[in-house]
């Protein structure tokens, strides 16, 4: 089993949506029992709240619920027991390697498997959720493609 965690600042809009968007996205493919997907923050800011309600309509609009997510964040004991810990832009990083205590191979930024590597902005500052959105999607499935290629 694959163990996937997505982190952003807060864990209330772009890492719930990419964990939620994967799952989605390995269910289709019939896959969805070979992975383990979560999502967390850097910071404490939003321990407990729920999805940020335009992260949630975002995501009602292609039929994907984040119904009982709540905040968390991020531990040094996640970073040893997953086996990719994708943030969403270069500032996510350096916190995980804060927490983390080390650099490690598995952390790294999801749009780093595109062919555009780049951080995702953060919609809680830009209102752009549209933008985030198809930044998650080509991450998400860049990322997907390079996990079956390795699998051959």
């Amino acid at each position: 089993m694959i163990k996937i965690l997505f982190i952003c600042h807060g864990n209330i809009c772009r890492s719930p949506m990419a964990e939620f968007m994967f799952q989605d996205m390995v269910e289709r493919r019939g896959v969805a029992s070979e992975f383990y997907i979560r999502s967390a923050a850097t910071s404490r800011e939003e321990i407990g709240n729920p999805v940020h309600y335009r992260t949630q309509e975002k995501l009602a609009e292609i039929g994907i619920s984040t119904d009982g997510k709540r905040a968390v964040q991020l531990t040094k004991k996640d970073c040893k027991e997953y086996d990719y810990i994708l943030g969403m832009d270069s500032y996510n990083i350096r916190n995980i390697e804060k927490i983390a205590g080390e650099p490690m191979e598995k952390i790294g930024r999801l749009l780093d498997f595109t062919e555009e590597p780049r951080d995702i902005a953060d919609p809680w500052y830009t209102g752009n959720f549209d933008r985030t959105f198809a930044d998650i999607k080509e991450g998400l499935e860049a990322f997907l493609a390079y996990l079956e290629s390795c699998a051959k």
